[in-house]
């Protein structure tokens, strides 16, 4: 029997997100998909996603707000997860620079009746070396506008109320592992700069590059880590 990794996305993605690493994965894994709980309050979130996982101890693996929601689970019930992995995510709370700037776009997205993506603003969320990768901008376009307003009001809404869960994991008994890119400008640099001078069991995972969306972007090392952390 394959062990199983429970995947949570992030912030308008779905299971496409994880399209170029499954094939790989599925091979060695039992691939759990999760989706995100559609409320603003992280402990409703949570209480939501105890319920639905059956599997009495996981594997968790979560992307972006997926990842702090993943991080949160595993604070509130450390004896259901066996081991935490975050994808392009920290543990703080939303920074005041980027609080306003989220509002804004909460009020732009309920005074319009459709909210969507298009290709060029994909490009401007990829590395550069991906911008004529059209799969991966159109799986960017396409997870985000099958979402839909209603989604992406909520998720967005959530990020408000974010509270800084870095002291709380990195006294986690848990083994965690952390992925991210050096250059995200979506990540809280200062959360991610704090963790890396401090003493923790945390393992910080640092790859050279801007790619927030890993997973469709650098899916092989993606695939090397995942291994990593479930060998480990």
């Amino acid at each position: 029997m394959k062990e199983k990794i429970y995947f949570i996305p992030g912030l308008m993605t779905n299971e496409k997100l994880w399209k170029r690493v499954l094939p790989e994965l599925e091979k060695d894994y039992e691939i759990i998909h999760i989706k995100i709980p559609r409320s603003t309050n992280f402990d409703e979130i949570n209480r939501i996603l105890c319920e639905q996982i059956k599997d009495e101890k996981i594997n968790l693996l979560g992307f972006s707000l997926g990842g702090y929601i993943a991080s949160y689970f595993t604070i509130k019930f450390p004896q259901r997860v066996k081991k935490l992995f975050m994808l392009s995510a920290t543990p703080a709370k939303t920074s005041d620079l980027e609080l306003a700037r989220r509002k804004e776009k909460l009020e732009f997205a309920k005074v319009n009746n459709e909210i969507s993506l298009d290709l060029q603003k994909a490009k401007t969320l990829v590395e550069e070396q991906n911008i004529d990768d059209l799969d991966l901008l159109q799986t960017i376009v396409e997870m985000f506008n099958e979402m839909g307003k209603d989604e992406f009001i909520s998720q967005l809404e959530s990020t408000f109320y974010r509270v800084d869960l870095s002291k709380e994991l990195k006294e986690l008994k848990v083994p965690v592992t952390m992925f991210y890119s050096s250059d995200d400008r979506l990540l809280d640099k200062e959360a991610i700069v704090k963790l890396e001078n401090e003493k923790h069991n945390i393992n910080l995972i640092k790859r050279v590059g801007s790619s927030h969306n890993i997973s469709l972007e650098f899916p092989n090392e993606l695939i090397i880590n995942i291994k990593k952390w479930m060998d480990n």
